[in-house]
């Protein structure tokens, strides 16, 4: 080593790839310019003896965002816990109610762990966009939703007119968004095209949270730090409105339902918001509809039944009817599905040969 005027291998290294050196001095400059866009610390070794740390703004931009979104919310807690708790009698109604079949085909829209009912007003959104995208979602046709029931109106809707939350009058849709443990609503922007602002939701059943700026990955799902989350609780009413509303998502993690939960969205449909094209007839009223609609399910709907997990009877819709994307579809009825699942798990009756199994 010393032969060749070196003393330490590092610098005889450095000499060898003089490239290195000129990268990492372009990256140290790039990174104290601000040049860098990733929101992660970067650390940079130069040696064993120097260790060189930078790190973007990015922290103090997510702060600033919080910031924005935090100031354009509006929180309180209006609903007593005996109010609450007759609320949620009504929202049993209405789960018992769409089990049995009672209510239009898009008032319920169910997904694992989470059921949708729209009143008054109902909109395309997710899988059934034909052109998938912000700004393709369209209102149904007027009459293809059931109507917002009379108890949303006088135990919700006046309350919030009386407490100056909105004004008489501006309610046109309730949305209740029943979830199960582990259910969740992905990352979204109400769409700015269907509803006006201020978006209202009131919540009940447990407390939860919603989360600002998440972005999901799915198979397993995951999900991003978020830029805000904001506690929402049992009774409380949240009305988000200018940058909250329009210029970040917002969601509720699988995490963040924790027991069962309900929320009861309330908005204004703009005049102008687009209609699905008028060439399919309106679904059938529940008195004009097939008894068979009413059999989506074997067991006696019961106000309890808001309470049983409905995962398993979600897969059996899937397995009824899968995606619009699928060129096929099968018929199976849900009594020939289940059979032929129980006949799969007998033991096959063997042709007289006897195999014996090995354990490892």
């Amino acid at each position: 080593m010393a032969s060749s005027g070196y003393s330490d291998l590092r610098e005889k290294l450095k000499s060898m790839t003089p490239h290195r050196e000129e990268i990492n001095n372009k990256f140290v400059d790039g990174m104290s310019n601000g040049s860098s866009g990733k929101a992660r610390k970067r650390k940079i070794r130069e040696s064993d003896d120097d260790e060189f740390e930078h790190s973007d703004d990015c922290a103090e931009n997510m702060e600033q965002e919080a910031s924005r979104v935090k100031s354009s919310i509006l929180q309180e807690s209006i609903f007593s816990p005996e109010e609450c708790a007759l609320i949620e009698e009504k929202i049993d109604d209405v789960v018992t109610r769409g089990e049995a079949g009672l209510y239009r085909e898009h008032t319920v829209d169910r997904a694992p762990l989470r059921n949708k009912y729209f009143f008054g007003e109902g909109y395309t959104y997710g899988s059934q966009l034909e052109k998938r995208g912000p700004g393709q979602e369209k209102l149904y046709r007027k009459g293809e939703v059931d109507e917002i029931p009379s108890w949303v109106h006088d135990l919700v809707i006046k309350r919030l007119v009386s407490r100056g939350v909105v004004p008489e009058g501006f309610v046109n849709s309730a949305v209740i968004n029943d979830y199960q443990p582990g259910g969740c609503i992905v990352s979204h922007v109400d769409p700015q095209h269907i509803f006006a602002r201020p978006i209202v939701s009131v919540s009940f059943f447990s407390d939860s949270a919603l989360c600002f700026g998440c972005r999901f990955q799915f198979k397993p799902i995951r999900v991003s730090e978020p830029v805000f989350v904001l506690p929402v609780r049992r009774g409380s009413v949240t009305v988000l409105s200018g940058y909250a509303a329009d210029d970040i998502t917002h969601c509720i993690r699988p995490q963040d339902i924790k027991e069962r939960r309900a929320v009861i969205i309330l908005r204004k449909t703009r005049p102008d918001a687009p209609r699905v094209d008028s060439g399919s007839p309106i679904s059938a009223s529940p008195a004009e509809r097939p008894t068979l609609k009413a059999k989506r399910t074997h067991r006696r709907a019961t106000s309890s039944a808001a309470h049983r997990p409905r995962v398993l009877e979600m897969d059996k819709e899937e397995n009824r009817h899968p995606s619009n994307s699928r060129s096929r579809r099968h018929s199976i009825s849900s009594e020939n599905y289940w059979k032929r699942g129980q006949d799969s798990e007998k033991p096959r009756e063997s042709s007289g040969r006897k195999v014996k199994m090995r354990r490892h």
